[in-house]
């Protein structure tokens, strides 16, 4: 963990122009790429993760379930 640190220490800081004109590319890819995409499928994308989330969430509590039968044992 402490190399890991280390390394983020190392790292050379990138003049600020860079980083400005990295996130505007950035920001102008994303927008060009929701141009072309239909509005309703970000509908059905953010219905999709909460499902994905709903999911996770009832793995989860299964789980928890078993570690408390198993506690109470």
């Amino acid at each position: 963990m402490a190399e890991v640190e280390e390394k983020k220490r190392r790292r050379p800081k990138l003049p600020q122009e860079v980083v400005e004109h990295a996130r505007a590319a950035r920001r102008e890819q994303r927008d060009a790429l929701r141009a072309l995409i239909p509005e309703s499928f970000f509908g059905h994308q953010k219905a999709a993760k909460r499902e994905a989330l709903l999911a996770m969430r009832s793995l989860i509590d299964a789980a928890l379930e078993q570690l408390e039968d198993k506690a109470s044992k």
